[in-house]
């Protein structure tokens, strides 16, 4: 392995040239990262948790996700400016450490690789669960095999890592693919369904506890008692948090900047088309599912679950397999979600050891010859996600964990807070790009983004699941975002 030792924003304006200022390989297409874009807005929630979504505050809902979506949007466009202005960056989180300071620069990166580490523990979980449950829909029980399932998932996602950074955006270019191909099936079925007045028996979905109704495909089944608030103003403002973080983690495809062939020509693109494809992918099929199943229909089971829209719409369509099509995709979702965060956790550490003193840190900030990728940060953040089976089988861990997993769910909402100030600080700096990808009105823009934020965030205290992750979301803000600052206290801005 060969060592490297830039700084965070050293080699600022080679920013196109074959490699990135590190060494790593430029192996990233315009067709991967458009891909990776498209996959980073479709998680598995869009298949599996738009039933609640609906639930809470019915066809509203379509107009939070757009809401949301234009939020989200303003912060890709802020850490756009900044990708663009730099290029050779593995993540936005460098852009902190310089305009606001080396002690929330090392809060942010920690924090979000924890985070990084701690959702990629859930992804794996899930995929283990998700392949369990599709080959039951067929008879067959694996689930005395999850966990040599979830080793065998994480070993061929770090292997797909390590090869090369080409391997990996080909990978998720089809993973993207088959999500791609699920929503515009069940729009077109939709479609078809809504123009010949398809009507639908009385039938059994899976996951649903009870008889689905007999019903038919049309606009009525959005109109019929349409209310921008059906189950109260609390329910509407609360949506506004689960959609939140539906869509989290879209900041992925800033990350893959610093690895993507033309990346000042690639970038503007890829974020510019966030909206369309949340209008397309999030609106369209939230819309296609609601034409089909009345939206007072989505109801919990006993247990508090919610069947998956996308199976009841294409088993209403007389699809018998649709929980094993719906479940198959799926498993690519959250496989391609555990491949994404490998992929960023690993450059994410790779950029924290950078800063590192000790010789163990300065080690995992070094890139394979063959693969040209960060290989020793990749296989460690693995071995630290793959603790996830060995640690569910302690008892009482799997309360812990969840209560974790929903605590870095709210310190990203720092980082993302932390992101658009170092974005308003350098727009003031000299650094400043007046021909760059400028975010417009970036005091408006940039303000409303932070204190829509900052509304989530107080949101998740008004629930009882919510209440003490926040709590503990702020504890982890204070002490160790306290012990970051006094470490770092005195440093310059600037660490070129």
């Amino acid at each position: 392995m060969n060592r490297t030792g830039n700084g965070p924003l050293a080699q600022q304006n080679q920013g196109d040239s074959a490699s990135a200022g590190d060494g790593m390989e430029r192996g990233l297409s315009n067709r991967h990262v458009q891909f990776i874009a498209i996959g980073g807005t479709i998680g598995t929630g869009l298949f599996l948790g738009s039933g609640k979504s609906i639930a809470l505050t019915g066809p509203s809902i379509i107009l939070v996700y757009i809401g949301v979506g234009v939020i989200m949007y303003l912060l890709m466009r802020a850490i756009g400016e900044l990708m663009y202005r730099s290029p050779v960056q593995h993540t936005f989180i460098a852009f902190i450490s310089r305009y606001l300071g080396q002690g929330w620069g090392s809060f942010a990166g920690w924090s979000y690789w924890i985070v990084l580490i701690l959702i990629g523990m859930s992804e794996l979980t899930a995929v283990g669960t998700y392949f369990v449950t599709f080959f039951g829909t067929f008879g067959i029980d694996l689930s005395a095999w999850r966990g040599l399932i979830e080793l065998c998932f994480l070993t061929a996602m770090v292997c797909i890592n390590l090869i090369a950074v080409r391997v990996f955006g080909e990978t998720e270019f089809w993973f993207s693919m088959i999500k791609i191909t699920l929503i515009l099936a069940m729009i077109a079925t939709a479609v078809v369904m809504v123009i010949t007045g398809f009507h639908y028996p009385a039938v059994h979905m899976p996951g649903q506890d009870g008889i689905s109704p007999a019903g038919h495909a049309g606009l009525d089944n959005i109109t019929n008692g349409l209310s921008l608030a059906p189950n109260g103003w609390m329910a509407f403002f609360m949506s506004f948090q689960m959609v939140f973080f539906a869509y989290e983690m879209i900041e992925f495809v800033g990350v893959t900047v610093s690895e993507t062939q033309n990346p000042r020509k690639v970038l503007p693109k890829a974020i510019n088309q966030i909206i369309l494809r949340v209008l397309i992918f999030y609106v369209g099929a939230l819309v296609a599912i609601m034409l089909i199943v009345p939206w007072r229909s989505f109801l919990p089971n006993a247990d508090g679950s919610f069947t998956s829209p996308f199976v009841m719409v294409f088993r209403y369509a007389g699809v018998d397999w649709a929980a094993a099509l719906v479940f198959f995709v799926v498993i690519t979702a959250a496989s391609s979600s555990l491949n994404s965060l490998l992929y960023s956790a690993g450059r994410n550490l790779f950029q924290l050891a950078a800063a590192g003193r000790s010789p163990v840190m300065r080690s995992l900030h070094t890139i394979s010859r063959r693969g040209k990728v960060p290989a020793r940060a990749i296989i460690l953040s693995g071995v630290l996600i793959l603790l996830s089976p060995v640690l569910h089988m302690l008892p009482g861990f799997e309360n812990t964990f969840v209560l974790f997993t929903s605590c870095s769910s709210a310190v990203i909402i720092f980082i993302y807070i932390l992101t658009l100030l170092a974005h308003r600080r350098y727009r003031t700096s000299p650094d400043f790009m007046p021909d760059g990808f400028i975010m417009p009105a970036y005091r408006v823009t940039g303000s409303v983004a932070i204190a829509f934020f900052v509304l989530i965030y107080l949101s998740l205290f008004l629930a009882p699941d919510t209440r003490y992750p926040a709590i503990l979301g702020l504890v982890w803000l204070l002490v160790f975002g306290g012990i970051c600052l006094w470490k770092h206290k005195g440093e310059p801005l600037s660490v070129d």
